[in-house]
């Protein structure tokens, strides 16, 4: 199963909606796939889809999905690939009003150098993505946390 998601702010991600939507009716996807169009206006005809779904919900589609399309949100890309899943990351760009900016291209390009994801900066390259994540084992996600809490703490304790 496909797992799409475009995040829960409150900007339209038309763009990865209408290209999926026209992956499956033209059977370049032919798995099952699952969508989550938060803000959108467009609601996908070939895929099951919700504006939102639940937090224990969302994390069952995450949990039970082959691969996870989704927007460039750094909590979404976490959680997948904190859960080893394969990852095709499209970022929102400000050009097309997705975006107040284009930070959610710097952050999948980082992540895709890292190996986590499969970077997709424009839809159109979206079935070549899908090919390219057949095969791609993403690499494990390593929290850096306890590195960030024990500087914090000590930067607190020389106050």
């Amino acid at each position: 199963m496909i797992f799409v998601t475009v995040g829960s702010q409150k900007f339209p991600f038309e763009r990865l909606l209408k290209q999926v939507d026209r992956m499956v009716e033209s059977r370049i996807i032919t798995e099952e796939v699952v969508a989550q169009a938060g803000h959108s206006g467009y609601i996908p005809r070939f895929c099951r889809c919700r504006a939102f779904y639940d937090r224990d919900a969302f994390g069952a589609l995450l949990e039970r999905c082959d691969v996870l399309i989704t927007h460039g949100g750094a909590g979404t890309m976490v959680e997948a690939v904190k859960r080893g899943k394969k990852v095709i990351a499209v970022p929102r760009l400000a050009r097309y009003g997705e975006h107040v900016d284009d930070h959610q291209l710097e952050l999948t390009q980082r992540f895709h150098e890292m190996g986590l994801v499969c970077a997709c900066p424009e839809v159109e390259r979206l079935a070549e993505a899908l090919q390219w994540v057949q095969d791609y084992r993403p690499a494990p996600f390593r929290s850096n946390t306890e590195a960030f809490l024990a500087s914090l703490d000590a930067f607190l304790n020389a106050l």
